[in-house]
């Protein structure tokens, strides 16, 4: 999952930082570092978009770029 992507997906959710960083169990400022293109442990990026998908986010990335379906 990439920044783009993992903000893509929280709006398309109509979810808040806060939200993100509740349901994935990582602080509001990792949420919001990571979506800036900063850099942030690995395992909190696996958290994240675990609770992502669990909303039914589907990421995609194909021929070089990168994409996120949720449901409506």
């Amino acid at each position: 999952m990439t920044p783009t992507q993992s903000k893509m997906a929280r709006v398309g959710l109509k979810w808040t930082t806060d939200d993100l960083a509740a349901k994935a169990a990582v602080g509001r400022m990792t949420v919001a570092r990571f979506e800036r293109g900063d850099s942030v442990a690995g395992s909190s990026v696996d958290k994240m978009r675990a609770a992502l998908e669990v909303a039914g986010a589907d990421f995609t990335r194909k021929s070089g770029k990168v994409g996120v379906v949720v449901p409506e």
